[in-house]
């Protein structure tokens, strides 16, 4: 693949993994608009390791806490604090497993990949992030999330799997409605994302490997480290921005860019 592609793909899902405004829908959009090549499934999975790695090194004293709290909740012992936080973000993940296995047996994943499907989401979902945005509470930080709060956040996140959503979009509404403050939302919704990613790559791995040549793993190992670069510099700026700004920015451009895409599905 040519380098540039690959630094494009890199770059789109670095930039929109973590930004409430849809990776999958940027990329599934990349080859309807522009003519280019679909990336593949082995290029897919580089990128989402370059984002993972990404958000685990930004939020790495809380990744270090869950793992630390990992042995403690397989054993059903939720009693340290990061034995809590390793078992609401693997409670979390649940509903996206369920949403997703249902997509996948009714044929639906493929048939939501249009741009009328994203154009819509992208409209529709900005407009609900500003409603809980301005009407949610502020009074709420990402230390009180309880196991009701991962499983209705939870059931919020699975609602990405549809394109345009974005996970990290839709999150952060289920945790503005809930009432937690804008930094305290995106901090959670970036944790909640860390078994969601790695149950994504898992199950791209195992067809993408058997696909792949030394040519795809170069190109991988690249795309990954352009995702991984993106990446962490929109989540810090993301997380900077929030401490004094809404997400209205964001709203705009999901609006704007929803709009032009109805238009352009619609004619």
């Amino acid at each position: 693949m040519p380098l540039f592609h690959l630094i494009l793909v890199a770059a789109i899902q670095g930039l929109t993994e973590f930004l409430p405004v849809s990776s999958s829908g940027h990329l599934i959009l990349l080859p309807n608009l522009t003519g280019l090549e679909d990336q593949g499934q082995a290029i897919d999975v580089a990128v989402h390791v370059g984002t993972l790695l990404a958000v685990m090194l930004y939020f790495w004293s809380d990744v270090k806490l869950a793992i630390g709290g990992l042995p403690r909740a397989m054993t059903g012992k939720i009693d340290t604090e990061g034995s809590k936080l390793a078992f609401l973000m693997v409670i979390s993940s649940i509903p996206v497993v369920a949403f997703g296995l249902l997509l996948k047996l009714t044929g639906l994943d493929e048939a939501l990949r249009s741009i009328a499907v994203i154009g819509w989401t992208m409209l529709i979902f900005g407009i609900v992030l500003y409603w809980a945005d301005q009407a949610g509470a502020t009074d709420r930080k990402a230390e009180d999330w309880t196991m009701r709060d991962a499983m209705v956040m939870g059931v919020w996140q699975a609602i990405a799997l549809i394109p345009g959503t974005s996970r990290s979009g839709i999150t952060i509404t289920g945790a503005r409605f809930l009432g937690y403050a804008r930094p305290d939302a995106a901090r959670l919704a970036m944790l909640m994302s860390i078994p969601v990613i790695i149950e994504t790559g898992a199950l791209l791995t195992g067809e993408a490997a058997l696909k792949s040549d030394l040519g795809v793993l170069r190109d991988g190992a690249i795309a990954a480290g352009f995702a991984f670069v993106a990446a962490l510099l929109a989540l810090s700026l993301m997380m900077r921005l929030l401490r004094s700004v809404s997400f209205t920015p964001y709203v705009v451009y999901r609006v704007i860019l929803g709009i032009f895409l109805l238009i352009v599905a619609y004619t």
